[in-house]
């Protein structure tokens, strides 16, 4: 995932490393599948009615809950819903997060700021995945190849597959960098005979953590990834599933001096943890095997089989998850009755037939789960996201939150193809200067990696955003030019310039990217208003003369006044964007 230099705070569910990479603006790479494929998950084993008490309290447990934190001392403060939660009912999802004591000499301001994006991004994801309550704490799973030096393999003794002789240079439990502490896990016992029921305590039972549907472990510090790599931002892992498949616990390593740095962005960093919180829930080239297919009339994780594999490639070699949910997602993002249309995953450093954990950058940029995030005010969480999500088996997801997704809508079944790209509006081609396709940011034609040689208008790196005021300028280039800064200011196409004593100066007659002020008079209907101009009509996907002016203005089609949710950044830092309806 890739965001600018202002936003180079990385936390995460599953491993994941963030390196940044020149491209128009400062990037940074994510390598989650790569790390993750070396993480030992420990995968706790079905639960049987036969399980005598301490066997069946270590097997893991599935849940739900509104996003919770622990207390400061241990970690941050919690979100709790205080509902009774109804067990047939899916509920929205418990996240505990914990601060380890290797992580206690935090700063106030430190403390403050991973609090403020953390609670956030949990509260955000707990409004939009729901699932069955964890029955009593949560504990978690010992890893049995660790505390045990051999197991019993006659299949007809009594303690077949139980613990035989413990390993004597068993200490505790880690995941990623941190130990979990002994009270979060459940315990474990030697039965030294193979038919005896006599057995010895190693470890007592902890007492797990009440009101818990997923643990996550917050490690701040700077580590010796954090130095030996200057652009690693962060890093995680998810260590534990339940004995369906969802995971239950992880760990963020967030690389100290980022979340101290004077460029430190929350909304960057709140879109960050949400989507390391998607890659750790589900969202992951190492769960998709074992996602479910689950019947609509039962309850979340009840009734539901293995969907098996969900990925395969199409006639391009496209890799694309084929699950219900994303095909009918990306129908209606798309208008296509394409029933083979499935979600197409990122091919970059991918080998051939090979999967990747995000969404390919040229069919579904400024999606949550694209490895690529540009400014914080383009990033969705969208509803092909949410989709898939829903398609994991483990959740019930509220799609009716999903944020717009104004890329490609309504470009058919091809879009985002790479023989398709050059003839689309969403794309461009050359190197000139324009406009980004939410209008919020003047940009340049540029391409990267990701996008193979398709082009699109990226933001600059300082001063590309229309609705910040301060970036106006007082050179005279810019005052011929007509440019307005504001926050009701979008990028248009333009060459106009000022007319003075029927004289016109620096006259060009090729478009760029320009900032004036805007308002909406009905959906996809709206005025325009330059330096020094009355408000005039812009008739969607037609151009307008200014008075005064010389040259035109192009009015955008379908990008503006239709998407209520696509807005400036808001200065209010603990409000993340809802999606709303989008007005037709």
């Amino acid at each position: 995932m890739v965001l600018p230099p202002s936003q180079r705070l990385w936390v995460g569910m599953l491993v994941v490393m963030l390196v940044v990479v020149e491209l128009p603006v400062a990037l940074q790479k994510c390598i989650f599948d790569e790390v993750q494929a070396r993480t030992r998950v420990v995968r706790a084993a079905p639960i049987h009615q036969d399980s005598p008490p301490r066997l069946r309290a270590q097997a893991g447990q599935r849940g739900s809950h509104s996003g919770r934190m622990a207390s400061p001392l241990h970690g941050l403060r919690s979100l709790r819903n205080k509902a009774p939660p109804t067990p047939t009912s899916p509920q929205p999802i418990r996240i505990w997060s914990w601060i380890p004591r290797e992580s206690s000499n935090l700063s106030e301001a430190e403390k403050e700021r991973l609090e403020a994006a953390v609670e956030e991004a949990v509260r955000m994801v707990s409004s939009l995945l729901s699932v069955n309550r964890v029955e009593g704490p949560l504990l978690l799973s010992r890893d049995i190849n660790k505390y045990c030096k051999f197991l019993w393999r006659n299949s007809s003794a009594a303690n077949y597959n139980r613990c035989g002789r413990a390993n004597n240079n068993y200490r505790s439990e880690t995941c990623l960098d941190v130990t979990i502490p002994d009270d979060h896990l459940a315990g474990c016992d030697i039965y030294a005979e193979p038919d005896s029921p006599r057995r010895t305590e190693l470890r007592p039972e902890g007492a797990g953590l009440p009101d818990t549907d997923f643990l996550l472990y917050l490690h701040v510090q700077a580590t010796d990834k954090c130095r030996a790599e200057p652009h690693v931002l962060a890093y995680a892992v998810h260590c534990q599933t339940d004995s369906h498949g969802r995971p239950v616990a992880g760990v963020v390593v967030i690389c100290r001096d980022k979340l101290t740095g004077a460029t430190y962005s929350h909304r960057a960093a709140v879109q960050t943890v949400i989507h390391e919180l998607f890659h750790a829930l589900g969202f992951s080239k190492d769960l998709f095997h074992t996602w479910r297919d689950c019947s609509s009339t039962s309850p979340v994780g009840a009734g539901c089989s293995p969907r098996g594999k969900v990925t395969h490639s199409d006639a391009s070699d496209q890799m694309r998850i084929y699950t219900p949910s994303v095909i009918s997602a990306l129908q209606r993002h798309l208008a296509s009755s394409d029933p083979e249309l499935g979600g197409a995953l990122e091919n970059l450093d991918v080998p051939p037939g090979g999967v990747s954990s995000h969404w390919e950058a040229r069919v579904l940029q400024g999606s949550i789960m694209a490895a690529v995030l540009g400014d914080s005010s383009t990033v969705r969480i969208d509803p092909v996201t949410l989709a898939a999500l829903q398609d994991t088996g483990w959740y019930t997801v509220n799609l009716s939150r999903a944020q717009s997704l104004v890329w490609g809508e309504g470009e058919g079944t091809t879009f985002g193809s790479l023989s398709t790209c050059q003839s689309s509006s969403f794309f461009c081609t050359g190197s000139g200067f324009g406009c980004h396709y939410l209008h919020l940011h003047k940009g340049e034609c540029q391409t990267d990696e990701y996008l193979e040689g398709c082009r699109v208008y990226k933001p600059f790196k300082n001063g590309s955003e229309c609705w910040k005021e301060e970036n106006t300028r007082r050179s005279a280039e810019e005052d011929w030019s007509g440019e307005i800064f504001g926050s009701d200011s979008r990028c248009f196409f333009s060459n106009l310039t000022r007319q003075v004593c029927s004289q016109s100066f620096l006259y060009s007659s090729s478009a760029e990217g320009r900032c004036y002020r805007h308002r909406c008079t009905g959906p996809n209907r709206y005025q325009v208003q330059v330096f020094g101009s009355e408000w005039v009509d812009c008739p969607a996907g037609g151009t307008i003369q200014i008075k005064r002016y010389l040259g035109l203005v192009s009015c955008p089609d379908r990008r503006l006044c239709l998407y209520a949710d696509i807005m400036p950044p808001s200065e209010d830092v603990n409000t993340f964007p809802a999606a709303v309806t989008r007005q037709v």
